[in-house]
């Protein structure tokens, strides 16, 4: 294998050892991967972990950058330098970035759908303290398609790494009850799903696909939780596992 593929490797199972030893068998830290620089690579990825802030930091110190201050702060989930942020002249707490994102879409995004998908609770408290609006709405696209909030990263993620932004922005106030013309997860990428008529329990229970590959307990935990903050009584959930298909 090429020291770039040692690189991509390391990144998909967050194996900050393994980064390191790809960067000094000579893989260069900013050099573009498919017209990428590699640190955008392992942001994109898919997995989500508590390694994660481990491995964008191994790649910082080898040289890679990420120009926004306050991106890289919620990466880390570096709470301390976030704060150092919001007290400059000029910053906004509703400011909107776009990044590729690998599921729920993080276009014209706020700083907490990043918190979100990347599980930075610590960051996430900050900002909510700041005042950030827990219902900020993303980017809609010509189709009409986005409009989500943050907790909807959150929902059905990755071995369900978000569970706890979820819960803090339940807490927070956010809005159980959100209604979308739709949503397209992993845009861009082969399980790009064009999903219609989301509420929060419709995109928690997409989770259930099989492009999603998550795990039921997962989505029923998150499903019971929410079903129950919203409707003050436990959800009615039936023959799970399905016992039909483990026939």
């Amino acid at each position: 294998m090429s020291l770039e593929n040692d690189l991509l490797c390391a990144f998909e199972c967050h194996d900050a050892a393994a980064i390191c030893a790809a960067l000094q068998a000579g893989q260069s830290p900013v050099a573009l991967i498919e017209g990428q620089t590699p640190i955008m690579c392992l942001i994109e990825m898919y997995l989500r972990s508590a390694k994660f802030a481990e491995c964008v930091r191994t790649m910082l110190e080898a040289g890679a950058v990420i120009p926004d201050p306050v991106l890289k702060a919620i990466l880390l989930d570096d709470a301390q330098s976030l704060r150092r942020e919001m007290k400059k002249p000029g910053f906004k707490l509703e400011r909107k970035f776009d990044l590729r994102c690998t599921f729920t879409p993080l276009r014209g995004a706020t700083a907490l759908h990043i918190c979100a998908e990347y599980n930075s609770v610590r960051c996430a408290t900050a900002l909510l303290k700041a005042g950030a609006n827990v219902n900020a709405r993303a980017a809609v696209d010509a189709d009409g398609l986005g409009g989500h909030t943050p907790i909807f990263h959150t929902v059905n993620a990755n071995r369900n790494y978000s569970r706890p932004m979820m819960e803090l922005l339940a807490k927070a106030g956010a809005k159980l009850d959100v209604r979308l013309r739709g949503l397209v997860w992993g845009g861009g990428f082969e399980w790009e799903t064009v999903l219609f008529d989301v509420t929060l329990l419709s995109y928690t229970q997409c989770g259930l696909l099989r492009q999603f590959q998550r795990t039921e307990a997962d989505i029923y935990s998150n499903l019971g939780y929410l079903y129950r903050k919203l409707h003050s009584r436990p959800a009615p959930i039936r023959n799970v596992p399905n016992r039909y298909l483990s026939t």
